[in-house]
């Protein structure tokens, strides 16, 4: 049961980190539930604070990643216009990967603030704080991913 448990939490860490990157996967919470399935081995075994403390962690990146994106277009001068375009823009990106969601993120933002203001370079700076923020909550869950991936290689090293 061991090895079922320590094969399906490997699978859960690269699935989080594979979500990290696509919109459409929860990355970190991923990875936190590969933690979890090591928990449950005989050999494994993390501390009650190690586990809270993670998942904590994993709420607060949730957190982060909804409000980041938004938060920074708007601090770019974006309007709720250019948050909802940067939204259907990252969906729409998410049919030519890898560089469409980047680039829809970007674009939808640019194309939202046009519909509302009509002023290409309050849409440029919109679009700029959509991508910037996207590329940080992008860069938190993957290294968030990668601390798992790091405490999983450790232990599997343990127990060698």
């Amino acid at each position: 049961m061991d090895i079922f448990l320590i094969i399906l939490a490997a699978l859960f860490i690269i699935a989080g980190i594979v979500g990290s990157v696509v919109p459409a996967l929860p990355g970190p919470p991923l990875g936190y539930i590969g933690l979890l399935l090591m928990q449950f081995t005989q050999a494994i075994h993390f501390s009650a604070w190690f586990l809270m403390g993670w998942g904590i962690a994993v709420v607060v990146v949730l957190l982060i990643d909804n409000f980041l994106p938004m938060w920074t277009t708007k601090r770019f001068g974006g309007s709720k216009w250019g948050v909802t375009g940067s939204v259907i823009g990252m969906i729409a990106g998410l049919f030519i990967p890898p560089v469409g969601i980047i680039l829809g993120t970007l674009i939808g933002a640019v194309v939202g603030e046009l519909i509302y203001s009509r002023k290409f370079h309050i849409a440029i700076k919109a679009g700029f704080g959509a991508f910037v923020g996207f590329m940080l909550t992008i860069g938190i869950k993957l290294a968030m991913s990668f601390v798992f991936l790091y405490y999983y290689v450790v232990e599997i090293i343990s127990m060698i």
